[in-house]
């Protein structure tokens, strides 16, 4: 094959280009201004300051030599929209065009801190910056968890930290630090976490971290949206951020309950240093022991001081014992001399008891005995059986004559319906109700009919007024005797009086009633039976002379009490219980 022909063209170096299209752009661009918002800003050791101009398509690199860094007016900081005037000029080495600045003025806030300085306002209205919320960090952690990308030189320097200053259990949740999903994911991490259960497969942190290396504000870019930053907030396990550099500050450090400068930082501030704190424990296990040591000689200094102002035992026993001694040697003669005093008491009394002393009191008190039983014969004769019954049936004489009977025996008549309850007045009865009417010699039935009322003339009424009297006058103190005291309808016979001394005197009486009709008239009678034998005469003497002594008083009293009735000025009495039993009298 045929060689190609020679080209006419011109060649060139690589340096030879380079420095052509410096030299171009140098003399076209030699003083210019240029307005952009600053993005990724470095200072290096040297001095200089390397940054990045850039609007919504493009990006310079400019450069500020030493020199001229410190004359200018504003510190240059990532996301300051500024206006930086300069030259354009290339780098031959790396074969791309840059801008050395001069000069440089703030033209406004960039278009990412304004968006990041409005979340900001927002979420700081929410309350998720107050300090309130913050949580405090747990002094030593058994399991930290690690929110972080698992192949960076981040998550190596947490390990290496960790287990340089106290090596425990850590979790790493890999996720990415910088693109469109980074937020997402950050906050699905934490959310991960805490929602572990206690005690599970996987054990639960104890601490979360949350850390990247350094970059620019688009690389930290999603450590500043909203999603991180909620999730940051509602995480119930406390939370270090630990993302860029110290001077990069993102919307999750606000949030989190500590921010560390960087994540070899948050290890730090994680975990104490093992070693220091084994030295702390000795340093304190010495403080104590030392501590109690001196307590101890102080308490025992204390105890010998105490001691020597104290007496000896044997001074202060020494009194007591010679008061021993003492009564020990007074004792055998006290018991000498208290034996022959007894001794010559028991003599004495021994003289002075004779059988003749006991002798005379006995003959003495035989002769008040007889004495006695003398005057109580006499007594008992004095009082004979036939005497006492004497008195009683006088007494019931005396109740006979103030029985309501007496009542019935002047003419009037005791009504009482079918069960026996009395009937005091007409319209209680009605027409065609049996009756039941007691007249002094008897009972007999009656049925009511409906008549006229009956009203006396003028010459059937007592003029003087003594018949209403005297029937007023009967008619109460027969209710009152038969409803109450010893007049009462229970005791208005003599035999009833003999059979209730019968039961005083200790003979027990029983007593029956037989009813039966003779003629139409009804009758009644009693009989009576002792079960028991008669006591003694003399037994029966004493128990008939107290019964006739309660019965006397009882009678005195019934007939005073109706006496001071009876002087009573007439006056309307009350229906009550006693008269319902006594009944009306017609």
């Amino acid at each position: 094959m045929a060689d190609a022909s020679p080209s006419n063209a011109t060649e060139f170096t690589v340096s030879e280009i380079s420095y052509a299209v410096k030299s171009s752009i140098e003399d076209q661009f030699g003083y210019v201004r240029v307005r952009g918002e600053l993005g990724r800003v470095s200072r290096p050791a040297s001095g200089h300051i390397y940054l990045d101009l850039k609007d919504e398509k493009s990006v310079l690199s400019g450069i500020i030599w030493r020199g001229a860094a410190s004359k200018l007016a504003v510190k240059p900081e990532q996301g300051l929209e500024v206006i930086a005037t300069g030259k354009l000029t290339t780098f031959p080495g790396q074969s791309k065009y840059q801008m050395v600045i001069d000069r440089m003025e703030p033209a406004g806030a960039g278009a990412l801190m304004a968006l990041l300085e409005e979340r900001k306002k927002k979420l700081a209205a929410e309350g998720l910056f107050e300090q309130d919320r913050k949580k405090p960090l747990p002094f030593l952690p058994r399991v930290i968890g690690v929110v972080t990308s698992p192949t960076g030189a981040v998550i190596r320097d947490i390990l290496h930290r960790v287990q340089d200053r106290f090596p425990v259990h850590v979790l790493v949740w890999p996720v990415r630090v910088q693109g469109e999903n980074c937020a997402d994911e950050v906050a699905n991490g934490v959310r991960g976490f805490n929602a572990l259960p206690e005690g599970g497969a996987i054990p639960r942190p104890d601490l979360i971290i949350v850390a990247r290396g350094g970059g620019s504000l688009e690389d930290l870019w999603g450590f500043n949206e909203e999603a991180p930053a909620r999730a940051v907030s509602e995480s119930v396990i406390p939370v270090i951020s630990a993302v860029g550099h110290e001077t990069d500050v993102t919307l999750i450090d606000y949030v989190a309950d500590l921010r560390a400068p960087t994540p070899t930082g948050a290890a730090e501030i994680a975990l104490p240093i093992r070693s220091e704190l084994l030295s702390t424990l000795g340093d304190l296990h010495l403080r104590q022991y030392g501590a109690v040591s001196r307590m101890m000689d102080r308490r025992r200094v204390d105890l010998r001081s105490a001691a020597r102002a104290l007496p000896q035992p044997r001074d202060i026993l020494a009194l007591a014992r010679q008061r021993f001694d003492m009564a020990s040697g007074r004792l055998g003669l006290s018991l000498t001399t208290a034996t022959q005093s007894r001794r010559s008491q028991l003599t004495m009394a021994n003289g002075r008891l004779r059988p003749a002393l006991v002798s005379d009191r006995i003959v003495i008190q035989k002769e008040k005995l007889a004495d006695r039983r003398e005057r109580l014969q006499r007594s008992i004769a004095l009082l004979t059986l036939p005497q006492k019954r004497k008195q009683l049936e006088a007494s019931a004489r005396l109740l006979e004559s103030l029985s309501h009977k007496g009542v019935l025996a002047r003419g009037f008549a005791l009504v009482r319906d079918r069960n026996g309850r009395p009937m005091r007045r007409a319209e209680q009865i009605g027409a065609g109700q049996s009756l039941c009417l007691e007249f002094a010699d008897g009972s007999i039935n009656a049925t009511s009919a409906l008549i006229d009322s009956f009203e006396p003339g003028p010459s059937e009424k007592d003029p003087s007024g003594s018949g209403d009297q005297i029937l007023k006058s009967a008619t109460k103190s027969d209710v009152e005797t038969e409803a109450t005291g010893i007049m009462s309808a229970a005791a208005i016979s003599a035999s009833d009086i003999e059979a209730n001394l019968r039961s005083m005197t200790g003979k027990p009486v029983r007593r029956r009633v037989v009813r039966s009709k003779q003629d139409g008239k009804e009758t009644e009678t009693s009989v009576e039976s002792v079960d028991a034998p008669a006591p003694t005469e003399e037994i029966s003497a004493q128990r008939l002379e107290q019964a006739t002594e309660k019965l006397t008083k009882a009678i005195e009293k019934e007939i005073l009490e109706r006496i001071k009735e009876q002087s009573k000025p007439a006056r309307t009495r009350k229906k009550s219980d006693d008269d319902e039993a006594q009944g009306t009298l017609f």
